[in-house]
């Protein structure tokens, strides 16, 4: 199904984003993580218009050239607050908000922002964080998964993203989804957008952020992390995720921080791209979170 792209220019950036579907439909906002572009949703977001959703799939800010800016801050909390500002071009609509992996944690910060604005929230290949400290056997385990993380600080990080035709980014696909024989035409969009050394430098940033607590926008996102989520919930893992283990669910996903219901479910002989690996099946689950029917009413 083709699509058209849209801009919204905010905080000095110029956004982007991928649209499909019919116009008046209930709005489903995609929204991806690292490394990825919102190609990775394509099957989704083709059964989602077929079903009548209008999909709205935008860009993480710093992934296209139009919003790199040396002056920009590349952080989960003022990501989210861009999806709050495409949330506001849909007033008066159903906006059902859809997140994987940096695309999740900013799904959460907008959810927690203003959870008025979404009428569902759907999380993949990331837990929510409230109780954490649940999870504290996995953690071990959990460290050298992110270990990872500690690589993206270093100032040659984003050569080392494209070094050797792209040879990390595809290390981390292969790692983070083991067993998936994607095709070319899957990554080269994820190559096409990293060659560009700003989107590179910027895609870092996010890493880079978690440990700066003297700047605002990181207390911010982990005081966020820590609230409760008053949106209907879908929690979405993979059973052999190899960045994020799917047994985090159990024990970090709390009722009590979600008022109005939470749901989970680990997908089998799935890795990190849930999306992009079993589009047929995000899709499903997808749909009866969307229209309400996993929640008893």
């Amino acid at each position: 199904m083709t699509y058209k792209t849209i801009y919204l220019q905010h905080d000095n950036l110029r956004l982007s984003a991928m649209v499909q579907g019919p116009e008046n439909g209930p709005v489903a906002m995609l929204v991806h993580g690292f490394p990825d572009t919102p190609h990775s949703w394509n099957g989704v977001a083709d059964g989602l218009a077929q079903a009548g959703y209008l999909v709205v799939r935008p860009w993480l800010r710093g992934y296209t050239p139009g919003s790199v800016s040396p002056s920009a801050a590349y952080d989960p909390f003022n990501a989210g607050l861009d999806l709050l500002a495409w949330r506001h071009l849909f007033q008066g609509r159903e906006v059902h908000l859809v997140g994987h992996d940096w695309g999740a944690v900013a799904g959460m910060a907008a959810a927690a922002t203003d959870p008025q604005a979404w009428t569902t929230l759907s999380l993949l290949a990331i837990p929510p964080f409230q109780k954490v400290e649940r999870a504290w056997r996995l953690l071990p385990k959990q460290l050298v998964l992110s270990a990872y993380m500690l690589e993206m600080q270093s100032a040659s990080a984003p050569a080392r993203l494209v070094a050797n035709q792209f040879g990390r980014i595809r290390a981390f696909w292969n790692s983070w989804s083991p067993g998936w024989k994607y095709a070319e035409s899957e990554i080269q969009p994820v190559f096409d957008a990293f060659s560009n050394s700003g989107v590179a430098w910027a895609a870092t940033r996010y890493y880079r952020s978690l440990f700066t607590l003297h700047h605002a926008p990181t207390r911010s996102i982990y005081a966020l992390s820590r609230q409760a989520l008053h949106v209907p919930t879908l929690v979405l893992a993979g059973e052999n995720d190899g960045c994020m283990q799917a047994a985090l669910l159990e024990p970090m996903v709390d009722a009590r921080y979600f008022p109005k219901g939470v749901r989970s479910c680990t997908l089998r002989g799935c890795g990190h791209f849930l999306q992009a690996e079993q589009p047929g099946a995000v899709l499903q689950e997808l749909l009866a979170h969307l229209r309400g029917q996993d929640r008893i009413h």
